[in-house]
């Protein structure tokens, strides 16, 4: 039953993209390109909304029929993600000032701390470290960040998409390995398969862009799946921070710099890594490759190793990101925009 879920739900976040498409172009709901933008031709957008649909009507599924999904998942998962889902949405359609968006974002949060029980304990060098309410407000920031640099870093074709499946099926190989139960496989495996659906129409070219519901909805999402990992196993929520390196380095190193240049950081802007090597190359598809390659060929074997205890996690962490930071700088990440880059 969970395969013939697994390939249901990915056939249907394709019949949705479909229909979210036509939909898009009914009602005009176009990205227009401009001098901030990363693609030259008018696209549909909020084709991500196909991706929440189809994980979140698996999740339920998967639960009430008893197929293992904690209830603390199931509940933090609906819950937050829906309503990140809903808030962008609303704002694909029109503007929701930055401060209320920032304040459901937090709220969403929240409701999926209480769910959780908040950050799990670290492993720390053979020893684990509670951080107690701190720890839980680290966490709220923890989620909030990583929904909002999901959002920022969906700014090419297909990239946001392969960056979700690589992390789940990684994350999906770690629980094979360490003898997980069947429910955290079916999780992770069930959300990769509503992104591929998604990603049929998304890669590059795109011929529809996810929109802010479904990225933030990814972002929250796969948040969420690591703290409740790291509850199973402290280790693992290590391991997710390295299988999630990519967007972390990248987002988090171009917030910074424009945050030193005392820049607005919800403006529009290209100054992405993966946004100069996009216009460095002309095309999108050699970049959103190259996060393909960067996950299996760097990351994922840096998470197996800490997973299984070869490598401590907070070492792992850093050997993961130190190399990602410096290609980042390379590609200048953060680096103000000249007039030629316009």
């Amino acid at each position: 039953m969970t395969a013939l879920l697994i390939i249901s739900l990915a056939v249907l976040a394709w019949f949705l993209t479909a229909l979210l498409r036509r939909y898009a172009l009914a009602r005009s709901l176009l990205d227009i390109p401009n001098s901030r933008s990363s693609h030259s031709l008018p696209t549909p957008r909020g084709g991500g909304v196909a991706i929440v649909v189809a994980f979140l009507l698996g999740l339920c599924v998967a639960f009430f029929t008893g197929l293992g999904i904690a209830a603390e998942l199931f509940y933090a998962l609906l819950g937050a993600g829906l309503s990140i889902a809903l808030l962008g949405f609303l704002d694909d359609h029109g503007h929701i000032a930055a401060r209320w968006r920032l304040l459901g974002h937090f709220l969403a949060a929240a409701w999926a701390l209480y769910w959780l029980g908040g950050l799990p304990p670290l492993e720390l060098f053979g020893g684990l470290l509670q951080l107690s309410w701190f720890g839980h407000v680290l966490a709220a920031f923890y989620l909030v960040w990583l929904l909002n640099l999901y959002n920022f870093m969906d700014g090419i074709d297909g990239i946001a998409s392969v960056e979700a499946i690589c992390v789940c099926l990684g994350a999906g190989i770690l629980y094979l390995l360490l003898a997980a139960p069947a429910a955290a496989v079916l999780s992770v495996l069930m959300l990769a398969a509503s992104v591929l659906g998604f990603l049929i129409w998304n890669f590059p070219p795109a011929r529809i862009f996810m929109g802010d519901a479904g990225s933030g909805f990814l972002g929250i999402a796969l948040g969420i799946l690591s703290l409740h990992a790291g509850w199973a196993d402290p280790v693992l929520l290590w391991a997710w921070l390295i299988l999630l390196g990519v967007f972390i380095v990248d987002a988090t190193l171009t917030l910074m710099r424009r945050l030193l240049r005392g820049e607005r950081v919800y403006e529009a802007h290209r100054s992405h890594a993966y946004q100069y090597a996009s216009r460095r190359l002309g095309r999108h598809l050699p970049v959103t490759v190259s996060v393909v390659i960067l996950n299996l060929v760097w990351l994922l074997p840096l998470a197996i190793s800490v997973a299984l205890g070869w490598l401590d996690g907070l070492v792992g962490v850093v050997i993961a990101y130190v190399p990602l930071l410096a290609l980042a700088w390379f590609l200048c990440a953060g680096k103000a925009e000249v007039v030629a880059d316009a």
